[in-house]
């Protein structure tokens, strides 16, 4: 039942809290014992129902989906809701619309026919659940006859809107076949079918790789539309590297949406290109880049992906994925109170900061009422080695800056980059000097990623990186979260630049695949949370893919997200919403620097962050954050300076945090990003609802009516939070209110007493 909670928010996201908690008791009750009358008699019994007739598609139907598989390999997803059949899916809409094939010598090889009629259709084998169905269909290639194609899909009882597949393909003959690459869920979408009114392209979507920093990860295709979405893959298109990503790319119309994805819990490095077709379509699949030769007899298996259809925006699939990742065994860090207090970071003093300057900020970070910050980059003398500077540093100073806020009842956080090292190549572009070679590497350059030419790999900000699959390394990284956090106090981490590292290729580490360096990227982050953990129980341990979405490989081993260096307020408030469906309603989403909500580059591209906007972080739910400095330390500071009259505007909204703490609240998904209008978001904290709704144009005022949805059966008090107004009384059978904003509109619904309505 927990499982399938994601399908009926949406049909009954009008009805909320009490009598929707009500309603829910009683639906889990029935199900549950439902469930538990199937157990007892057979556990293979299923509410999915496989039909299959001579000729046509195998139609896999569940409560809340269809699932069509052509003969082809093309499985055709349809969500059954309001009686009606909704789809994105077009395979007829392009001749070669094949579900999976591969490319030989350059080759592409399409031409598979599945014989459906001779299909096996068994229980699931219990990736996703006891009960569910398994359907095993095989054919062969028309122009490479010896080449054998083997799909399987999965549909489970406990996911009933998405189909894990996996294809093996294997060489019958006897001359050796060359894999090039291999692609798989392939699928072809047209926004028309959902509207006929619209173009075929006309949908919203989420791209979760780590591509470039600043890049939209939420946006709408338009009529030349492409992007490669590699995951896992160091990108070097900038002068500080990404790379990472959630494997998930999501669209979305106004009735339907689809997603596919890799399924399973371990980093994979492959693309999910989604590209505007010539005839209007979308085209999206899985590709991996085989590089490989089949011999007779040998097989090539795909990992296992998935299908799922949705109504709503990417929080549907986002959160069904994090869903199905931990009923296989992946399991999420939970928040500590810690996690949820605003921070201030250091990172305002830029990286030559001095310990007078933290020291100096203490008494304002008092009077605003912050109880947290964080000692930013700058204080070390080489990554890797994680040591102090001795100009700045000198001694046991470092020691007494993270006493000196202990004594002043503050909890300071330490910022520094797994993995990474100083291997005397490359170029520090934050300090302008050539890097230096670091102790760790003098002592250890066994340690070192090598690439295939048997070079120093470049990791981001071409730094090299040690390997995190070499037991020895592992330990180092244990023995360094005990020295921040046992031995100089720290109270957590910011960890930053967490991408992903480069293959191995390194021989004296005997790896078996060179990907062993990408896979074991989370057993370092596992690490430092257990230690972290285990000497202060109350921290935090944050990661930072600056820029861009996270990495699956590290994402169930931190207890705060971030939003990461956004490029504005928009995305702060869409990377919360993706966060929250990644880690649950309830996780720490720290909205990072509330400078940063408004960007602009100058004339030399210097970075201005210069915004104000804390009702981006406050309103969604995410842990306020700033980095201004205090007292005035000349021009160079000051765009971040807290002048008096911007005291004033940071204590408002600090205070309004304080009082709220909606971080804390349940995030709910009742709107829709793209289709509700205006931007609007929901949060149940303490049995009231708290809605936050944003102008599309921040400098043009908003006027219109805004709907207040999950309010259960009553009367409401609509409250303006920021502003301390009335707005007047709201019954819950039509929860519209007219409205009129510049820039945002944050509200609090409060049931009325019987007696004052």
């Amino acid at each position: 039942m927990l499982q399938s909670w994601p399908y009926f928010r949406r049909a009954i996201s009008m009805v909320p809290s009490a009598a929707l908690l009500a309603a829910l008791t009683l639906t889990f009750f029935i199900v549950s014992c439902s469930q538990t009358k199937t157990s007892s008699n057979n556990q293979g019994q299923s509410a999915i129902a496989v039909t299959a007739s001579p000729g046509s598609p195998i139609v896999v139907r569940t409560p809340f989906a269809e699932f069509h598989l052509l003969p082809s390999g093309y499985v055709q997803a349809f969500l059954l809701r309001d009686g009606k059949s909704l789809t994105l899916d077009d395979p007829g809409a392009d001749s070669d619309a094949n579900g999976d094939y591969l490319v030989s010598s350059g080759r592409e090889i399409r031409d598979f026919v599945l014989d459906l009629d001779h299909a096996k259709v068994s229980s699931a084998s219990g990736r996703l659940g006891a009960r569910g169905k398994r359907i095993e269909v095989s054919g062969k290639s028309q122009s490479s006859p010896s080449l054998e194609k083997t799909l399987a899909m999965e549909v489970y009882d406990d996911f009933p809107t998405l189909a894990l597949t996996s294809v093996s393909y294997k060489n019958t003959g006897t001359v050796d076949i060359p894999v090039d690459r291999v692609i798989t869920q392939r699928h072809i979408l047209n926004a028309s079918l959902s509207d006929p009114k619209v173009p075929s392209f006309a949908m919203w979507s989420f791209h979760g790789s780590s591509e470039a920093w600043g890049k939209d990860d939420v946006m709408q295709i338009g009529e030349k539309f492409t992007r490669a979405n590699p995951m896992q893959v160091v990108m070097h298109n900038d002068e500080n590297q990404t790379g990472g990503g959630i494997p998930v790319v999501a669209f979305w119309a106004g009735s339907v949406g689809e997603a596919i994805g890799h399924a399973e819990t371990v980093p994979l490095r492959l693309n999910l290109p989604v590209q505007t077709l010539p005839n209007g379509r979308v085209s999206v699949d899985v590709t991996l880049d085989a590089n490989t030769r089949l011999q007779l007899g040998q097989v090539y298996a795909t990992p296992l992906t998935f299908i799922s259809v949705f109504h709503g925006d990417f929080y549907e699939p986002l959160s069904l994925y994090s869903k199905m990742l931990q009923v296989r065994g992946l399991s999420l860090a939970h928040p500590t109170d810690a996690d949820y207090q605003a921070n201030w970071c250091g990172w305002g003093y830029e990286m030559d900061f001095t310990p007078k300057q933290m020291l100096g900020t203490i008494p304002k970070l008092k009077q605003l009422g912050l109880r947290w910050a964080t000692l930013d980059a700058g204080w070390f003398k080489s990554r890797g080695d994680w040591e102090p500077r001795t100009d700045t540093f000198p001694d046991d100073s470092l020691q007494k800056v993270v006493k000196a806020y202990h004594d002043a009842g503050l909890h300071i956080t330490i910022w520094w980059i797994p993995l990474v090292v100083e291997d005397g190549h490359g170029k520090d572009i934050l300090n302008h000097r050539p890097y230096q070679l670091s102790k760790v590497v003098k002592e250890h350059p066994d340690w070192l990623i090598l690439d295939e030419k048997g070079n120093p790999a470049r990791a981001t900000a071409d730094l090299g990186a040690l390997c995190p699959a070499v037991p020895e390394v592992k330990q180092y990284y244990k023995q360094l979260t005990e020295r921040f956090i046992r031995d100089w106090d720290f109270d957590g981490h910011k960890l930053d630049f967490s991408y992903t590292v480069p293959a191995c290729y390194n021989p004296k580490h005997h790896h078996k695949s060179p990907n062993e360096s990408i896979e074991a990227v989370g057993d370092i982050y596992k690490i430092i949370l257990e230690t972290t953990r285990a000497l202060k129980p109350d921290s935090v341990t944050q990661a930072c893919p600056c820029g861009t979405p996270p990495s699956l490989a590290w994402l169930p081993y931190i207890d705060q997200a971030v939003t990461a260096d956004p490029v504005g307020a928009r995305q702060v408030r869409l990377r919360t919403k993706m966060y929250k469906a990644l880690l649950g309603p309830y996780s720490a989403v720290y909205g990072d620097h509330v400078e940063l909500t408004d960007v602009r580059f100058s004339n030399t591209l210097q970075e201005v962050d210069r915004g104000t906007d804390f009702a981006s972080e406050v309103g969604v739910g995410a842990v306020l954050g700033t980095k201004f400095t205090w007292p005035a330390y000349g021009p160079k500071f000051k765009l971040v300076e807290l002048t008096r009259e911007k005291e004033a505007h940071w204590k408002k909204w600090i205070d309004i945090y304080q009082d709220k703490m909606l971080s804390r609240g349940q995030f709910l998904d009742l709107y829709t990003y793209g289709y509700d209008l205006p931007e609007a978001y929901a949060i149940e904290k303490d049995g009231r609802m708290y809605y936050a709704f944003y102008a599309p144009d921040k400098t043009k005022p908003w006027r219109g009516q805004v709907e207040l949805r999950g309010l259960a059966p009553g009367t409401y008090q609509i409250l303006d939070y920021e502003n301390g107004k009335q707005l007047g009384p709201v019954d819950a059978q039509n929860a519209k209110l007219n409205v009129d904003f510049s820039e945002h509109l944050l509200l609090e619904a409060t049931k009325m007493p019987e007696r004052n309505r």
